[in-house]
């Protein structure tokens, strides 16, 4: 107060460290100085009283809400490092290849709203006469529908024998699911395998997305749909499957429900877009056909998705 220089407010930096250190809190910091000034001029603190016991005060409250918020800010620190790990070992396991054919064009897009996906897609191709795929989407987010896609790759993997039939895969993983998975937490799915040298995909659906067929010969969209209960939620459920014979040029356009939900803009057929989007550019590879409907559906949807977005497409 008497000399006011920068030495002084070096000396005052310095200060603030030690205390910060010592975790002094800042009620007490304002007391340690209401104090020395009292001491050092005491004929002067009678009109600053008040102002300094308000501050004090205030400081009390203060204190407290900066503690809470640092805790809170260490939590959010631990929690965004373990999410991160939970990811990258998600990323690990769930990784996908998709098969190369010469007779079929298959492209696949799955981009999550948040650090971990709630969508899965499995491929299996024994290298001569079949392809299957199955789109997963489990109904809930974070590590526990991670852990649970986790379930359904292993699941799917150990039915590799079984491949060729939709509907005993969906009641297979259905009874892995019911067992293993908390009651709260259920999956959909569309399996589907395709006869390459017969050209005849069968299908089963698990309370899915219904998927899409584009007829090249007629150049019309005709949907892709089977009843079948949820997978997870009763033990013993039966899955019917029905088979589409494919030509040249046809498609099938199998996605989640994150692809079809255009809550932003309720005015939009989410279905008439993209059957518009696939019509207009058919000449496009199936992997463009992919990137495309995700970029269009992003931004008809103002940049803000609602839901994991993932779309697969085999083309002939």
């Amino acid at each position: 107060m008497v000399n006011q220089t920068e030495k002084n407010l070096y000396i005052a930096q310095n200060f603030t460290r030690q205390l910060i250190q010592k975790s002094i809190s800042p009620e007490d910091v304002v007391s340690i100085h209401k104090n020395a000034v009292e001491q050092i001029f005491p004929d002067q603190m009678s009109e600053a009283q008040p102002a300094y016991d308000f501050l004090i005060e205030v400081m009390v409250h203060y204190g407290m809400a900066h503690r809470e918020h640092q805790s809170l800010l260490q939590k959010q620190a631990e929690y965004e490092m373990e999410m991160n790990i939970a990811t990258n070992i998600q990323k690990t396991l769930l990784k996908t290849y998709v098969p190369q054919l010469q007779s079929i064009d298959i492209g696949k897009i799955s981009v999550p709203i948040r650090k971990m996906n709630g969508d899965y897609v499995h491929f299996f191709h024994d290298g001569e006469d079949y392809l299957s795929v199955a789109v997963t989407d489990v109904v809930g987010k974070g590590v526990p529908a991670a852990l649970c896609m986790s379930m359904v790759k292993y699941g799917l993997e150990t039915l590799a024998y079984a491949y060729k039939d939709p509907s005993y895969v969906l009641e297979v993983i259905n009874r892995v699911i019911e067992k293993g998975v908390d009651d709260s937490m259920f999956v959909s799915m569309f399996y589907g395998c395709l006869n390459v040298k017969q050209n005849i995909f069968s299908y089963a659906s698990a309370g899915h997305e219904p998927a899409l067929h584009y007829r090249a010969k007629v150049d019309q969209f005709f949907p892709v749909e089977a009843k079948g209960l949820l997978l997870g939620v009763l033990p013993e459920t039966s899955y019917s499957f029905h088979e589409i014979v494919l030509e040249e040029n046809d498609m099938i356009i199998m996605m989640t429900d994150g692809v079809t939900e255009f809550r932003a803009q309720n005015d939009l057929n989410s279905r008439e877009v993209i059957t518009a989007l696939i019509k207009a550019n058919r000449h496009l590879t199936a992997q463009q056909l992919c990137q495309l409907l995700y970029k269009e559906i992003e931004k008809v949807q103002n940049f803000k998705l609602s839901d994991d977005f993932t779309v697969v497409i085999l083309k002939k």
